[in-house]
């Protein structure tokens, strides 16, 4: 009975109920909030104080999705963003699972070689849209193979982001009890990547295989121009902007610089800040123009990072309610004896957290402290509880309303109001990436 009013659990049910009945994710966040420290007896003004002194914890990541709106604005004013949406186009003709493989292929290359995460999928995905729609693609493939190269590479991938995750995840279980070192968790975690990437084949070849019918396009709030067939002349127009100049070339410079300041400095605003400082200091952009630029970076990554603050907020708030441990104690007896049914708590666990704070990167902390000692006392081996921490607190990440992995696509392909957040993104990327991970923690166990 415990269980059923655990604060946690009942405030994570509520958030989804209200995202799928298409209440705003802020508003769902927040609320969700509220209850959760009611039920564990807080009084409201307490519970808003650490709401609002938690967001500061995701102000790295916000300042960064910021800095990447900008520079992804600014890949879109000097044209580059068209090209490469016209490039795409031309070159896949009429073959869908091209489209789709280069997709995934720019989303992995956004998490590790230029680490612009979210940020370009609203600006390339728009121009794309009339030669989905033109080849009957469903866009839930889409929003499945985005979500996949935004997360399986942290998972897999000792580079870029992963880098951040899998030190997270070295880091958290050393200081709580099993050692290990950065360099050896993506040899375990790569497992997780591989039943992602069947998912992956799953949703592509045979869950959402059939066409799928969209309205025609006639225009678009974000103001970005529609890839049209007729813009795959050879002989692009001077005038039109569109051909391959010096400032494209300053552009992807800037983004380079951005991705090697990251990695050596290990901070993605200060990456971003010295790829802008590139752009505008070699003039691909005019100075007159920055500030149009920033505040269009905001209009495309602002909410998000809005979420990611909020999130943060929520986070601290579900922690403080004692919940948490509350969870693990309740299905603590029931697990004790058995290896499998004590991965199958903490993957469920980390699915109900996750899901409700939508980090992957914010739950590592949280999940270690509880879960290591109880590994140990089982007798797991590094190995896999390298595989059971970095799944539990994955899992969620993919099928979260308020996770930027979800968030992204929607961005993009909901350009045209015909993309439902809950039931185009959330829904399909929660079916296929959670059950995959499950399936290949539990195996790894056995």
């Amino acid at each position: 009975m415990e269980l059923l009013f655990n604060p946690v659990l009942i405030s994570v049910i509520i958030l989804c109920l209200l995202c799928i009945f298409k209440v705003n994710v802020l508003f769902s966040l927040m609320i969700s909030s509220i209850i959760a420290g009611l039920i564990s007896k807080m009084p409201i003004d307490r519970i808003m104080n650490l709401f609002i002194s938690g967001m500061g914890q995701n102000s790295e990541t916000a300042l960064s999705y910021i800095l990447l709106g900008t520079l992804a604005a600014a890949m879109t004013h000097t044209g580059l963003a068209k090209i490469i949406a016209i490039k795409i186009s031309c070159f896949i003709k009429d073959n869908k699972y091209l489209l789709i493989g280069i997709l995934v292929l720019i989303s992995i290359m956004s998490q590790n070689l230029i680490p612009v995460h979210i940020a370009f999928i609203p600006i390339l995905i728009p121009p794309l849209l009339p030669l989905m729609n033109k080849l009957k693609l469903d866009r839930r493939i889409i929003s499945c193979s985005l979500a996949f190269g935004l997360k399986a590479p942290y998972i897999a991938i000792p580079a870029g982001f992963g880098l951040i995750f899998q030190g997270l995840i070295a880091d958290n279980m050393t200081n709580n009890g099993m050692e290990v070192l950065k360099q050896d968790v993506w040899k375990s975690s790569w497992v997780l990547g591989f039943a992602m990437f069947i998912a992956l084949l799953v949703a592509i070849f045979i869950t959402y295989r059939k066409p799928r019918e969209y309205a025609a396009i006639q225009s678009i709030s974000s103001g970005n121009d529609f890839v049209q067939a007729e813009n795959c002349s050879k002989n692009i127009d001077d005038s039109t902007g569109l051909k391959f100049e010096k400032k494209h070339l300053i552009t992807l410079f800037g983004a380079i610089i951005t991705l090697i300041i990251q990695l050596l400095s290990g901070s993605l605003p200060l990456g971003a800040l010295c790829g802008l400082i590139v752009i505008f200091g070699l003039r691909a952009v005019s100075h007159k123009n920055m500030d149009f630029l920033i505040n269009e970076g905001v209009g495309l990554m602002g909410y998000i990072a809005f979420v990611m603050l909020v999130c943060a907020g929520y986070a601290l708030v579900l922690k403080e309610t004692g919940g948490i441990e509350g969870l693990i104690n309740s299905i603590l007896p029931f697990v004790q004896n058995s290896k499998l049914l004590a991965a199958a708590a903490m993957l469920f666990i980390g699915l109900i957290i996750t899901i409700g704070i939508g980090s992957s990167f914010g739950t590592i902390p949280i999940l270690a402290v509880l879960f290591m000692p109880l590994c140990l006392e089982l007798g797991f081996s590094a190995p896999q509880s390298i595989i059971l921490l970095c799944a539990a607190s994955a899992l969620g990440d993919a099928g979260s309303p308020a996770s930027d992995t979800t968030l992204g696509p929607t961005a993009g392909l909901n350009a045209d109001n015909q993309h439902n957040h809950i039931k185009d993104t959330c829904i399909p990327t929660f079916i296929h990436f959670n059950t995959a991970l499950i399936i290949a923690a539990l195996i790894a166990v056995l």
